[in-house]
């Protein structure tokens, strides 16, 4: 049976910079996951951060993008190979060298793992982007590292071993959910009647229907007995269609997305989970008292 992160393992950090990624998550709200679980699964994997801090023995990661479980897979399979490509990489990086590199997109499956995490940690502030041909297209940022000191592909490698890497929709992820899971869910925050610029860009990649419809995978999951956990915007919307799914909590975080941190304030994001904790009554599921709504903590 896997275990909450009582149990003292290797200290892996994701080799992946990732928007919205849950680092700050796994560092500071480990009592707001299961204490012990048989599987676990994460439909929206961006950096892994959740996945690399609990290391499960067995776990469905996936994702609708195919250059990230491409990465995976990779580091997965071949991490020595992938760790000295980026090592070329890091030789040579300039200007001239990213947008060469950016231009020219690999279809060998290691050398597109390589090219995809030299973008990722050279491109503005890790943001992923693609036009509408598919390309990525995010100008170089002001980092100038490629291979990191955190770096350690092969226990990434092995900590991936039990894992199930998909290219799919979340919906057919969270369908494979039940009882003795742990499911980790962190989508794009799109919310509902928004006019923010990210959230607009967002919306075209993950809309106000594919909410409704991650909802409600979340609530058919949680009936077969999986407990979810679902990170979301801290947003009127988003608390309306999760009333009556589970106990809400408010976490405060800092924004990452801020070029300048100067810049970079605190947000609260709205936490989802199925399942009661142990120093909660027990209540139905269904029923509205079920719902409620934390204050943030600090």
């Amino acid at each position: 049976m896997s275990t909450s992160p009582a149990v003292k393992k290797e200290v892996l950090l994701p080799f992946l910079k990732w928007a919205g990624g849950k680092r700050w998550f796994a560092e500071r709200c480990m009592h707001l996951v299961p204490e012990t679980f048989d599987r676990y699964i994460e439909p929206f994997l961006g950096s892994g951060a959740m996945f690399f801090a609990l290391q499960p023995k067995l776990a469905i990661l996936s994702d609708l993008n195919d250059d990230l479980i491409n990465c995976y897979r990779a580091v997965c399979g071949a991490p020595e190979a992938v760790a000295n490509l980026l090592a070329d990489h890091h030789a040579d990086h300039d200007e001239e060298h990213y947008y060469k590199v950016r231009a020219e997109k690999p279809e060998n499956p290691i050398e597109r793992a390589a090219w995809f995490l030299y973008l990722n940690r050279t491109c503005w502030n890790g943001l992923y982007r693609v036009n509408r041909k598919n390309e990525f297209n995010v100008p170089i940022g002001t980092k100038t590292a490629v291979v990191l000191a955190s770096d350690n592909f092969a226990a990434s490698s092995r900590a991936l071993t039990g894992a199930e890497l998909a290219n799919r929709d979340f919906e057919e992820t969270l369908a494979q959910a039940g009882a003795g899971d742990f499911v980790f869910v962190d989508p794009p925050y799109t919310v509902k009647h928004n006019l923010n610029g990210f959230l607009k860009y967002n919306d075209k990649i993950f809309s106000w229907a594919d909410q409704v419809r991650l909802r409600d995978a979340v609530i058919q999951a949680s009936l077969r007995g999986a407990s979810v956990l679902v990170t979301n915007a801290n947003h009127i919307s988003i608390r309306e269609i999760y009333r009556g799914v589970g106990c809400m909590e408010v976490v405060r975080r800092a924004s990452v997305l801020a070029a300048n941190s100067a810049h970079r304030v605190h947000t609260n994001e709205l936490i989802v989970r199925t399942w009661l904790p142990a120093d909660e009554p027990e209540v139905d599921i269904d029923t509205a008292s079920f719902y409620h709504t934390k204050q943030p903590h600090s």
